[in-house]
């Protein structure tokens, strides 16, 4: 409210140099993401884990790498901006990822196909509310000098890489899962 006139000011009509961060709501914003970040982490080390020895293996450990590369950036970023990683929230992510791994996908014993094809949907689903919480983050480096734009624009840069590859992964996994051997003697049917 403005004091000399009674009058309430929008967000957006109050000069960007005057703006501060809400701390409380980023507090919430940004261990929400880490709870997120626990899980994509763990999710994508198992799947890289369980794809050893196959084609998609070495670039499977390579994303789990980058992934928890990123997840130690956010923390890192939640240190500058001095917001403290809510344990229960760490703990969440981490359940969650686990109890996900309880489907069978069509199989009791051993793993299913399936099981890839879903695991990499859930990375990409992971990756890409990873880059809207930089894209956030790097609007807000615009007015916050605790932020480094450059750190958010490789943060950013390295997102969309692993998206890339997760989808190109994700369409030659489901092709490959679902496609099944023509049936001896039959043709396609019009």
């Amino acid at each position: 409210m403005s004091h000399a006139t009674g009058t309430r000011h929008s967000p957006a009509s109050v000069p960007t140099s005057t703006r501060r961060t809400d701390t409380q709501l980023l507090s919430v914003y940004l261990n929400d993401h880490l709870a997120g970040a626990t899980a994509g982490t763990d999710r994508a080390r198992y799947l890289a884990r369980s794809c050893r020895g196959t084609d998609l293996g070495p670039t499977l450990e390579a994303i789990a790498g980058e992934i928890a590369k990123d997840r130690r950036g956010l923390t890192d970023l939640m240190h500058r901006l001095h917001i403290p990683a809510r344990r229960y929230k760490v703990c969440a992510g981490w359940a969650a990822e686990k109890l996900g791994r309880l489907k069978a996908n069509g199989r009791l014993v051993r793993r299913s196909p399936l099981s890839t094809v879903i695991e990499l949907e859930m990375l990409r689903v992971g990756v890409t509310g990873k880059i809207a919480c930089w894209e956030a983050l790097r609007q807000l480096a615009e007015t916050d000098e605790r932020l480094d734009p450059d750190v958010l624009d490789d943060l950013l840069s390295r997102g969309h890489r692993q998206l890339h590859t997760l989808e190109e992964l994700h369409r030659e996994q489901a092709a490959s899962t679902f496609r099944t051997a023509e049936p001896h003697g039959q043709g396609a049917q019009s």
